[in-house]
């Protein structure tokens, strides 16, 4: 085949595939709150937030932040703590932090427009090819292509490519393809329909190949390889952490610090350490709480759970104290404070947090009768041991 008949190929598969994703897309696209605009900033924040999560997951949260945050000045005016709490429970932090900062320099370097040129979007903190193809396809009708989970799954299985995701030469394949389908009419159209079809229709396990639009045109369903492609990309194992963790208490409020390094990065949650090599949870808990005074801390754990994030597995053993109801932090520490339990939706506090606090309310402090606190720290007597 000579490469002028491979240009005309590839024009003509290019042709028919964009034809029947927008003829079906226009007739089985869902009513999606960020897909009856076409604001470039809202289109940024509900890709941020669609990135790793559920479509349903993501539409209280897209609704609630777009009331609170409605243009990226009101988004770059915030506090990090208030962006943070809007964003509680949905996950993967680092993308409410970079989007924030993305909103800080829109402000400041583009006068609160979302920068039309991909080169500029893409050099905005958080915003990758993936991103940048979205806001400019679908805000400004621009021919950009974006490739996420769901589009690597529909071409890998349109052109039976059979080299691993991740791969060099697969995403060259991949990004290729998704390029010259969208050059042609409503581009935002195309890369959304894309999208659609791969969370609907050519979905990871048992893809419904009688209701796609393109199965004329699928290579992996011609060769009877549909349930087996995308070859995966290679993965490491999770790996296992053991961490301890302590609600400290008084009356009406808990104590959070601010978590710090890659598991915590900056939330605000309860006391936690991983455990050293042969440590007692007991002799963790007491570490966890540091030189905090007046503080009474039980002895018997709480309970643990599991908690999965992307790259580890965590077990999370929990343990309750008590402080005196004049315990305060030590002066001029930013990263730690008592919190009122009805306030805590407004500071970002992670998911693993939510389930210790759930974890631990029904034993806040040691109460429990026939359990002696274990003292930690001052010498003040906590509240209800007098």
């Amino acid at each position: 085949m000579t490469d002028a008949h491979a240009d005309d190929e590839g024009a003509a598969w290019a042709t028919d595939v964009r034809a029947a994703l927008l003829a079906w897309y226009d007739l089985s696209a869902r009513d999606l709150p960020w897909r009856r605009t076409r604001d470039p900033y809202a289109v940024w924040v509900s890709e941020v937030m669609l990135q790793q999560t559920r479509v349903d997951t993501v539409i209280p949260y897209y609704e609630r932040f777009m009331a609170r945050f409605p243009t990226p000045e009101r988004l770059a005016a915030a506090p990090e703590d208030d962006v943070l709490g809007m964003w509680s429970g949905l996950g993967y932090y680092r993308r409410a932090r970079m989007l924030h900062r993305g909103a800080r320099e829109v402000v400041a370097r583009y006068g609160g427009e979302v920068p039309r040129e991909p080169e500029d979007r893409r050099a905005l903190p958080g915003v990758g090819r993936y991103t940048a193809g979205a806001i400019g396809s679908i805000a400004f009708d621009r021919p950009e292509p974006l490739v996420d989970g769901n589009v690597a799954r529909v071409l890998a299985r349109l052109r039976a490519i059979d080299t691993p995701l991740g791969r060099g030469d697969t995403e060259r394949a991949l990004w290729a393809d998704a390029a010259a389908l969208v050059r042609g009419e409503r581009p935002g159209a195309l890369n959304q329909a894309l999208m659609e079809l791969g969370a609907l229709v050519c979905t990871k396990t048992a893809p419904r190949c009688d209701r796609c639009p393109v199965a004329s045109r699928c290579e992996a369903l011609r060769l009877g390889r549909g349930g087996e492609l995308p070859v995966p990309r290679a993965r490491r194992p999770p790996r296992r952490v053991e961490l301890v963790a302590v609600r400290l208490g008084r009356p009406g409020e808990v104590w959070l610090t601010r978590g710090e390094g890659a598991l915590f990065g900056g939330l605000w949650g309860l006391p936690t350490v991983e455990r050293g090599p042969g440590e007692r949870p007991v002799d963790a808990a007491a570490r966890a709480l540091g030189d905090h005074g007046g503080v009474a801390l039980d002895p018997a754990p709480c309970g643990t759970i599991e908690h999965a994030l992307t790259h580890c597995r965590l077990r999370v053993t929990a343990f309750s104290a008590s402080a005196a109801s004049a315990a305060s932090p030590p002066a001029g520490d930013r990263r730690a404070r008592f919190v009122r339990l009805d306030a805590l939706a407004e500071v970002g506090v992670s998911a693993l947090t939510q389930k210790l606090l759930a974890l631990t309310a029904a034993r806040p402090g040691p109460t429990a009768a026939g359990e002696a606190p274990r003292r930690h720290g001052g010498s003040r007597t906590p509240a209800g041991e007098r």
